[in-house]
């Protein structure tokens, strides 16, 4: 642990800890973090030539942090000069060295960006989740969530991000794209993503959302239908799975006894269906991730790959599993 400096001391006589640094001290404590870096160092610069680079760790945490807090390359930077929980977090020590600027965390998210390692942290969590006997199996939520971006044209090509889609829900019109999740039924945690312009339909990305040994599918009325697709009744899994899809209100059609009874069923598919709903406010609400960043769908869901990884971290910190997750790094 590195000396205290007087700052430092005087910081931990207060009378409270802030919310921000709870969650920094929780997702410390949960993060394999000397795996992460193994992870990341086949693809880091090896600093034999040219000036030595920062250390993966340290750059890591400030790109997790800047996923966590929705704040741009400079506003990091910036926060983490402001705040001495962020600082704690990064573990700089001013004597020694400074921030990582803008254009450095640039380079090392374009590096994540190139080698897909955001879906490797995610599809990391996952398995360690598994592992951990804290995903259950058999059953599947899919849904799918719209993701803004921006409509300007006031850009240097004078135009939208040509990967976007607009699509009306309700009487409103979205431009952006779509994050479709797959959630484990048992537990809620999310097992698979993929990412799609907003005009694509949830039901086209279903065979890509249920995993291999699934024997149940749960979807909103959007996925009507699902179980008649090429992709589904072709293949010889999927095509066994059963599909309890919510029905539209208006084609409940029974009186009395019988339409109790189907607003029952209905009923208990929602309150299976709507564990999908949690891991979206996590990431849309908890991290502030409401519309795009980048320009391009690739770009974006290497974001959302780290996000919605780190949104399971979240849920199994919530849950008080921590210890059975942090067993499998000792």
């Amino acid at each position: 642990m590195p000396q205290l400096s007087f700052g430092d001391m005087e910081y931990t006589n207060r009378r409270r800890k802030t919310k921000r640094e709870l969650f920094l001290e929780q997702m410390d404590k949960i993060i394999p973090w000397a795996d992460w870096v193994n992870m990341i160092a086949a693809y880091y610069p090896s600093g034999k030539r040219g000036r030595p680079p920062i250390g993966i760790e340290t750059m890591l945490r400030m790109y997790l942090m800047q996923n966590w807090f929705s704040l741009s390359d400079e506003g990091i930077e910036d926060a983490v000069y402001d705040s001495h929980a962020m600082r704690s977090f990064l573990r700089i020590n001013f004597l020694e060295q400074q921030v990582p600027d803008a254009t450095t965390l640039l380079h090392f998210r374009h590096l994540l960006e190139e080698h897909t390692l955001g879906k490797a942290l995610f599809d990391d969590i996952r398995n360690r989740l598994d592992k951990a006997g804290l995903i259950m199996h058999g059953g599947s939520v899919v849904d799918a969530t719209l993701i803004s971006a921006p409509s300007s044209t006031k850009n240097q090509t004078g135009e939208r991000d040509p990967e976007m889609h607009s699509t009306k829900k309700g009487n409103q019109w979205y431009f952006g794209m779509k994050v479709h999740a797959g959630v484990d039924a048992g537990s809620g945690y999310v097992h698979t993503i993929t990412g799609t312009a907003a005009n694509v339909h949830d039901v086209t990305q279903a065979h890509a959302l249920i995993r291999d040994d699934d024997e149940v599918g749960y979807g909103d009325s959007g996925y009507l239908g699902v179980e008649k697709r090429p992709e589904i009744r072709e293949d010889e899994h999927l095509s066994k799975v059963d599909f309890r899809i919510n029905k539209r209100s208006s084609s409940l059609k029974a009186t009395g006894l019988g339409k109790a009874i189907e607003e029952y069923l209905e009923r208990r598919k929602s309150s299976t269906r709507c564990k999908v709903e949690h891991i979206f406010q996590i990431v849309k609400k908890y991290f502030g991730c409401r519309k795009t960043t980048y320009r391009g769908i690739a770009k974006n869901m290497n974001k959302f790959f780290v996000l919605f990884g780190c949104a399971n971290l979240v849920m199994c910190i919530r849950a008080g599993r921590t210890e059975e997750f942090t067993a499998l790094q000792a």
